[in-house]
């Protein structure tokens, strides 16, 4: 049965309809219905969910288009989904990949565009597609050649957008690889200008436990290289951690009987020697001054941690790129690359007083920044300490002073939107309540209550559960595992231990 409603004309209204009938659907019982009406409501529902899909992709692209996204207090459309609408970094991918291949977009022109998948957008408004379907047609589209014509191209994405209509996202990237194999059978056209443009290294989120897995397209030189170098730094028997004997290094030049040995009694995986060899180069590049010498916390290999866990030799340490990294690795990291370590008391943000005089904070005020903020202090926002800068409270020109109590930690985004003006940001450090020490952030000219950023130390929002215990046991620790720095300022070859009372 098919009724006819009255509906309005406003985008905004109609969307607010839609969530009152969300609201009215997940109120009413689905005991009484048929089976039949059960099936057809299921199709029905996923037919509209995939429409919404569609609808929530050209949204994505007038908050984009418009530059909305800074109304909502944010620097980009990418952070407008994941700090404002809270989505998860996966979904909030997915909502940019699929805005980039169905909505409309501009050129510098000011002229609107067709989107870049018409057909696949076509399907996805009949509710036939999903994202996932998407998601497979674009990485299709992605993979032809740019030596294969426009219009073929353009035919290849009508094609599999229909046949999409009737298969699995599965069913899409099999009838995917069928039309690439049709358009280049023996690979001829793909040249340098593709292989260039899909290289690409990335490290994925850590898990549960703190484990985390690569996402790679090495280009053929770059496999070369490392096949080569893995050739003589992950032979049996080399850089094992496990083994004390192991030889360190390349396998070229190392002592042939002790190689011999450590090799009988290696008993990894080529993967897994692949990873030890890795690790042993990075430790090597450290041991060698491969982050520079520089103020800037990215040229440091820093950690900061509670003074309950280096006691306990348990829980999770955090570096100034947003790594967690076990305490119990934290005692070999600091033994062999020399990090700054900075130790905290209690549940306490609080810093004690580090004045200076000039404009940029010195190396001591950022590794005591990092240990309070570990990234941008703006609510919601998720870049480590490593791409941030020190922001002033109040501004530098306004006489704001490079004190450790006038300081924050703020991605360039939100360092550049703190401004007096309406629309802007004001910032202070708090001096009371249960976030005492930490940024507050609010809308300039606002009553508004101050927001501190939770999504980068969550931990913040529980409750103190675990008893303090002496500070001897961590003293002897630090002292035996750690070398103390010099006398006078920091400086890299020492760990500054920086304690900070609750």
């Amino acid at each position: 049965m098919t009724t006819t409603f009255d509906l309005p004309d406003s985008p905004l209204e109609l969307a607010r309809l839609q969530d009152a009938v969300a609201v009215k659907l997940s109120a009413v019982s689905l005991t009484p219905m048929t089976d039949d009406d059960v099936l057809d409501m299921s199709k029905v529902f996923e037919r509209s969910n995939r429409r919404s899909d569609g609808i929530g992709a050209r949204l994505y692209a007038e908050v984009s288009i418009r530059g909305a996204y800074r109304k909502a207090g944010v620097q980009t459309p990418g952070k407008y989904l994941t700090a404002t609408l809270r989505l998860g970094l996966g979904a909030s991918k997915r909502r940019v990949a699929a805005a980039l291949a169905l909505a409309s977009m501009y050129n510098y022109s000011g002229d609107q565009l067709d989107p870049a998948l018409p057909a696949t957008a076509a399907a996805v408004a009949d509710g036939d597609l999903s994202v996932d379907h998407v998601t497979e047609i674009a990485a299709v589209i992605d993979e032809i050649p740019a030596a294969i014509p426009a219009e073929d191209k353009a035919r290849a994405e009508q094609e599999l957008a229909e046949l999409s209509r009737q298969l699995t996202p599965e069913g899409t990237r099999e009838v995917g690889r069928r039309i690439l194999a049709h358009l280049d059978p023996d690979g001829s056209l793909t040249d340098d200008a593709d292989r260039a443009r899909t290289r690409g290294f990335a490290i994925q989120p850590q898990d549960k436990r703190l484990m985390s897995k690569i996402r790679a397209q090495l280009s053929p030189s770059l496999r070369a290289k490392l096949e080569a170098i893995l050739t003589l730094w992950a032979e049996p028997g080399m850089n094992n951690p496990d083994d004390p004997e192991s030889p360190r290094g390349a396998a070229y030049g190392a002592d042939a009987e002790a190689l011999a040995a450590a090799r009988e009694r290696d008993v990894r995986s080529q993967s897994q020697r692949n990873h030890d060899a890795l690790e042993a180069m990075l430790d090597h590049l450290l041991a060698n001054g491969a982050l520079g010498d520089s103020v800037a916390l990215p040229a440091h290999l820093v950690v900061t941690a509670s003074l309950e866990d280096l006691e306990d030799r348990a829980g999770v340490a955090v570096t100034a790129t947003g790594t967690r990294l076990p305490v119990a690795d934290l005692v070999d990291i600091a033994a062999d690359a020399t990090p700054w370590l900075e130790v905290f008391e209690g549940q306490s943000s609080q810093i004690l007083h580090f004045g200076r005089g000039r404009r940029l904070a010195s190396l001591a005020q950022r590794l005591a920044l990092f240990g309070r903020d570990r990234g941008c202090t703006a609510p919601g926002c998720t870049t480590p300490w490593s791409r941030t800068q020190a922001h002033h409270m109040p501004d530098w020109q306004d006489g704001g002073p490079t004190d450790i109590d006038h300081l924050g930690g703020a991605c360039g985004g939100h360092n550049r939107s703190v401004s007096a003006k309406p629309g802007g940001w004001e910032t202070t450090i708090l001096t009371s309540g249960p976030f005492k020490g930490r940024v507050g952030w609010r809308p300039t000219g606002s009553n508004q209550p101050w927001k501190v950023n939770h999504s980068l130390q969550p931990e913040k929002l529980l409750p103190a559960i675990r008893t303090t215990k002496s500070g001897s046991a961590v003293e002897k620790w630090l002292s035996c595992r750690i070398p103390a720095p010099p006398p006078g300022p920091p400086a890299p070859p020492g760990v500054d231990v920086v304690r900070n009372p609750a």
